[in-house]
């Protein structure tokens, strides 16, 4: 287990806020992507229970997102390969495999787990049929051109399917500044404080220190 790497996945929709009634509806997933993945990762304690266990930045190496047709097309060919319909947000972590798969060699194990369970949200076809009320374009092409709130592109072949990273380090730090701005004016982080905040990173107490530098010079 020392060479095992923890691997997250979102939906990517960014550019859509999350409290927004028109970028709502305009959005095929409703949960499962990083309008609700970066900001809790960022600051896990803005749940209504703070302090609580739910802290991803603490385990994760990867984060890695998708979009919205390819979790779309993944969905649909499960359908064809095991006779089951399902909702596609419970398909996220499965979409972001398939691209992961293709990186790693031939012995490599990938496990699948989704945060959603299984089949969650409503059937892709009704997703895509309410998108195009909304004015949303629907179409199959290269998936590097969607764009969340105004194109859904669902790949025509399966090696379209492509994760892409999304910056950890651009995370932690914002990690930091959001723990910064939690705590009284004028406040200096203890040798204590500096430990957690490396775990809670994933990163180092030098590593923290760093960002903590580069926080002041910007401030």
């Amino acid at each position: 287990a020392t060479e095992t790497q923890v691997v997250s996945a979102s939906v990517d929709l960014s550019g859509l806020h999350m409290a927004s009634d028109r970028d709502f509806n305009r959005k095929s997933f409703t949960t499962g992507h990083t309008g609700f993945g970066v900001p809790f990762a960022t600051w896990p304690d803005r749940a209504d229970v703070p302090r609580n266990a739910a802290r991803p930045l603490r385990y994760i190496d990867r984060y890695l997102t998708v979009t919205q047709g390819e979790v779309f097309y993944v969905t649909e060919a499960l359908v064809k390969l095991e006779g089951l319909e399902r909702g596609p947000a419970g398909n996220t972590a499965m979409a972001a495999a398939f691209s992961l798969a293709r990186e790693l060699p031939r012995e490599a194990t990938v496990v699948v787990q989704e945060t959603e369970y299984t089949g969650a949200g409503k059937h892709h076809w009704a997703q895509l049929n309410f998108a195009k009320e909304m004015g949303v374009e629907v179409r199959a092409g290269d998936p590097a051109d969607n764009k969340p709130g105004s194109v859904i592109v669902i790949p025509e072949r399966p090696e379209q399917i492509q994760a892409r990273d999304f910056d950890l380090e651009r995370m932690r730090k914002s990690y930091v500044r959001n723990a910064l701005h939690a705590a009284p004016a004028g406040y200096q982080p203890t040798a204590a404080d500096l430990e957690f905040l490396a775990a809670d990173t994933h990163t180092s107490v030098e590593r923290v220190e760093e960002y903590l530098r580069e926080l002041a010079e910007v401030s």
